[in-house]
C-alpha cells in the first residue's frame, strides 16, 4: 500500500471531531474543586489559554490572596447544546460602594488575562455567542459590571473573542521580544550588546561556582525564594516603591505557585537565577507554556557584584535558553522600564473592557473606564508621568538613593 493510501485509510478510520455549535448554556461555579476538572481539560495544548490562567497558579492566588481580600470565586463555564464546555472564565466577585464587580483572578500578578477556550470555538466565536454569555451572566443576577483588564488582542495566532466587546487600551503597554523560528542569536540581541554583557560577565565568571540555572528541586526553589523575599524589599525601598510582596498572602501565594508542579513536570512559576558558591546574584521568575516566557518578578544582589549588571546578563541567558527550546516570544511584564526596552523592541497590544450587566453597573463601568483612560494618558505623556513621579517621591519617606532595578 502506498503512503498516500495509508494516510487516506487512517483518516477515514479516525472519528471526525464535531465542531462546537456555539454557546447555549452558562453556569456559574463558586467552588474551585468543582471547577477543576473542566478547568484542567481546557488547559490542554489543543485548546487556548495563557499560562497565567492555569488552575495551579490561580487556585493558589485565590486561597492565599483572594480569600483574604474577600474576593469570592465566580467561575463562568459556558457550554454548547451538547453540554461540551467551550469556555471557562476564571473570575472573582468583589463588592465596592454598593456595586458587585467581577474581575479576573490573579489581581495585579497576572500580566495577561483571557478565558480558557476550546480552540475551534475560539476561532469561530461570534457576536451571538458573546450575547449568550452576557445574557447568562445577567440572568445570574449577582454581578453589576465585568471589569476585564489586560487582555491580549491575540494569543497563539488566534484573535481574542472578547475584543468584539467595547474596549480601550490598558493603562500600561507590554514590551515583547518576538523570536522567529531559527533566528540567529544576534537577531534577538545585537552583537554589540552581547559583547558588552560578555565583558561584564567575565567578572562574575571569576567567582567560584558561578552558573546560570533553572530551579528544579523543592530545596533549590525554597532557597532562592528565601533570598528573594529578603532582597526585593530593599530594592523596592531604594526606588521609593511600596513593597507589594509584603501584602497579606502574597508571599504564600508566590511560594505555593513556585512549588506547584504541572503535568508536564515544570513548575507553575519557573525560577531562573545566576549564582555562585557564596551568593545568589540575580533571579527572574515567570510563566511559560512552550511558546512564550512571561516574567513576573525579579531582583538582584545587594553585594558589590551588582556593578556587573547581573540582571541584564541573566536576561540574556534566559533568552538564549528559550530560543534553544524554539519559543516564539518573551516578555518582561507590563511597563516600559529602560531595561525592558533593551531586550523587547515590540509591543503586545492589550486592552481593558468594562461591561455593565445592570443599570446600577452602567455608572460604575463608565467611571472605571474614565479612570483607566486617565491613567493611560499619564503613562503615555512624558510630562504628566514626570509630574506623577515627583508627586510620588514627595509623598514617600526617604529611605535611600533610588536605583533602577535589574
Amino acid at each position: 500500500m502506498t503512503m498516500a493510501a495509508v494516510i487516506e485509510s487512517r483518516t477515514a478510520q479516525a472519528p471526525a471531531r464535531r465542531l462546537p455549535s456555539g454557546l447555549a448554556r452558562v453556569d456559574i461555579v463558586s467552588d474551585l474543586a468543582a471547577a477543576e476538572p473542566i478547568w484542567r481539560a481546557l488547559e490542554a495544548s489543543e485548546h487556548v489559554s495563557t499560562p497565567y490562567q492555569r488552575f495551579d497558579l490561580l487556585s493558589a492566588w485565590q486561597r492565599d490572596v483572594g480569600a483574604r481580600e474577600h474576593a469570592t470565586p465566580f467561575i463562568v463555564v459556558a457550554r454548547d447544546a451538547e453540554q461540551r464546555p467551550l469556555l471557562l472564565l476564571p473570575l472573582t466577585l468583589r463588592h465596592s460602594f454598593g456595586v458587585s464587580i467581577a474581575t479576573f483572578m490573579g489581581g495585579k500578578h497576572t500580566t495577561f488575562n483571557m478565558p480558557l477556550m476550546d480552540r475551534d470555538f475560539a476561532a469561530r466565536a461570534n457576536a451571538g455567542d458573546l450575547d449568550t454569555l452576557l445574557a447568562g451572566l445577567r440572568g445570574h443576577g449577582s454581578v453589576d459590571v465585568l471589569a476585564l483588564a489586560q487582555q491580549p488582542r491575540r494569543w497563539r495566532d488566534l484573535t481574542n473573542p472578547f475584543a468584539q466587546w467595547p474596549h480601550q487600551p490598558s493603562v500600561n503597554d507590554c514590551p515583547v521580544l518576538l523570536m522567529p523560528p531559527g533566528a540567529a542569536p544576534t537577531a534577538l540581541l545585537s552583537n554589540s550588546f552581547r559583547k558588552r554583557l560578555k565583558s561584564k560577565e567575565k567578572k562574575l565568571q571569576a567567582l567560584p561556582g558561578y552558573r546560570y540555572l533553572v530551579a528544579e528541586s523543592d530545596a533549590e526553589i525554597a532557597e532562592l525564594l528565601d533570598w528573594f523575599f529578603l532582597t526585593k524589599p530593599v530594592r523596592m525601598a531604594e526606588q521609593k516603591l511600596p513593597n507589594v510582596f509584603a501584602e497579606p498572602g502574597i508571599e504564600a501565594f508566590v511560594r505555593h505557585a513556585c512549588m506547584a508542579r504541572l503535568g508536564c513536570g515544570h513548575r507553575a512559576i519557573q525560577i531562573h537565577a545566576l549564582r555562585c558558591d557564596d551568593e545568589i546574584i540575580a533571579l527572574f521568575a515567570g510563566v511559560a507554556d512552550g511558546n512564550r516566557f512571561s516574567m513576573m518578578f525579579n531582583t538582584y544582589t545587594l553585594s558589590e557584584n551588582a556593578r556587573w549588571s547581573p540582571g541584564l546578563i541573566l536576561m540574556r541567558s534566559i533568552i538564549d535558553h528559550y530560543a534553544q527550546k524554539d519559543f516564539r516570544a518573551l516578555d518582561l511584564g507590563i511597563g516600559s522600564d529602560d531595561y525592558k526596552r533593551m531586550f523587547c523592541k515590540d509591543d503586545e497590544p492589550i486592552f481593558d473592557s468594562f461591561v455593565p450587566l445592570t443599570a446600577r453597573g452602567r455608572g460604575a463601568a463608565a467611571m472605571m473606564a474614565a479612570v483607566g483612560w486617565a491613567k493611560h494618558a499619564v503613562k503615555h505623556s512624558p510630562a504628566l508621568f514626570r509630574l506623577a513621579q515627583r508627586l510620588r517621591g514627595a509623598l514617600q519617606p526617604r529611605t535611600g538613593a533610588a536605583k533602577d532595578d535589574d
